[in-house]
């Protein structure tokens, strides 16, 4: 499994699993369940979820998948506060809920979800309060784009923010203008939510051809594209076991120059800066 390395040296997996609506409506928690230990199984150990998935069920099916496969200290568990909660004891208070629902005493990683009304001076303080207590080992933020960075540079220390989670995929590419270099100069991870497109690349004909040279799915061919650049997590998101199991095959997976000229032709690169994608 390829690793990204965070800052402080800890290495995780590039490949992990995302938890967007899952724990969420008629779905079979089970079959969910089995999805996400099935990735477990294949080295995705990074599990990401929020409070704001479901209002916390997607956190207590985490929670359960994870007991399941009784490895908790082999999984970096990350999680997230909504902006409305991200006041100084807000922050804690949210995590407090979140630990209890995940049924552990320390997050991996906790993240600002996206910028809201509190000062980033206060989020950031109860982000430090947590780490001093253990509650936390790395923070960081979703949703930021260059200018939010460089905003956050003014009140964090340096190199304290260990990741920026963003929307990045084949059709949506906008960081690569400006905001992967930025955080890469910053010593961020980069983590890719929606690296599928929701699910609009499952299907694009224009990926069969790469599919099928490699004896894989489209959406592996889509996975790896983003795990192209270095110091990116990508976490897809599947409910089913059987595609748990393709996607996995992404991380051993290598583009050639070929490869990838066929895809700027077909998803090209931006030409200029982009709004932050956002959903």
């Amino acid at each position: 499994m390829k690793c990204v390395e965070l800052v402080g040296g800890e290495k995780v997996p590039a490949l992990g699993l995302g938890t967007w609506k899952m724990g969420v409506g008629d779905a079979d928690e089970t079959a969910q369940i089995r999805a996400l230990q099935a990735g477990i199984a294949q080295g995705m150990t990074l599990i990401d979820t929020a409070e704001m998935y479901g209002d916390g069920r997607s956190e207590q099916l985490v929670a359960k998948a994870i007991a399941g496969a009784g490895q908790r200290d082999k999984i970096f568990l990350v999680s997230k506060v909504l902006p409305q909660n991200a006041s100084r004891q807000g922050t804690v208070k949210a995590c407090e809920a979140s630990l209890k629902r995940l049924k552990t005493d320390v997050l991996d990683l906790y993240l600002l979800h996206w910028r809201g009304s509190h000062r980033l001076a206060d989020t950031f303080a109860a982000f430090e309060a947590l780490k001093a207590a253990g509650k936390i080992r790395h923070y960081g933020v979703s949703n930021f784009d260059v200018d939010d960075l460089e905003e956050l540079s003014a009140e964090v220390p340096n190199n304290s923010c260990a990741a920026n989670q963003v929307m990045y995929n084949l059709s949506d590419r906008g960081i690569e203008w400006d905001l992967y270099s930025k955080c890469r100069k910053e010593k961020m991870a980069v983590m890719a939510y929606c690296p599928l497109g929701q699910g609009r690349l499952l299907n694009n004909p224009g990926l069969a051809p790469l599919a099928k040279k490699h004896n894989v799915t489209n959406a592996a061919i889509a996975l790896v594209f983003t795990l192209r650049l270095p110091g990116i997590i990508s976490i897809p998101k599947s409910s089913h076991e059987k595609r748990i199991l393709e996607n996995a095959a992404a991380a051993d997976l290598v583009l050639d120059a070929e490869d990838l000229k066929n895809l700027d032709q077909i998803f090209p690169p931006p030409r200029g800066k982009i709004s932050l994608a956002i959903t």
